[in-house]
């Protein structure tokens, strides 16, 4: 399972969540920082990537679009990295089950 954390979310995810989601990346270090969401989208699908981002746009996208790529829409208000990174540590296990699934498109995580 590789990530695409999006620019609402520190870089620093990637290295701390080494460990569970190896080969994860940021969109500032593929080049995507600032793009427009559908180059983003492109970007994740093309390579493989589920986009983390607490953009409801995504979300949205995925009604659309469907998958790929698969989102993970992080529901925090204002909150620190520790947050986020605590968040997909404990729902580590729903994220591996989402991410097997063959029909879902989104999981919503709060």
């Amino acid at each position: 399972m590789k990530l695409l954390f999006d620019e609402n979310l520190s870089h620093k995810l990637v290295r701390l969540l080494a460990d569970l989601f190896p080969d994860s990346v940021h969109v500032r270090d593929v080049g995507l920082k600032a793009a427009d969401d559908p180059l983003v989208w492109d970007y994740a699908k093309n390579n493989d990537l589920m986009i983390v981002s607490k953009d409801s746009d995504m979300h949205q996208r995925s009604f659309v679009f469907g998958y790929p790529p698969k989102i993970v829409w992080v529901r925090l208000g204002n909150c620190s990295t520790s947050d986020v990174e605590r968040l997909l540590r404990r729902h580590f296990a729903a994220i591996k089950a989402f991410y097997a699934d063959d029909y879902a498109s989104f999981l919503s995580l709060s």
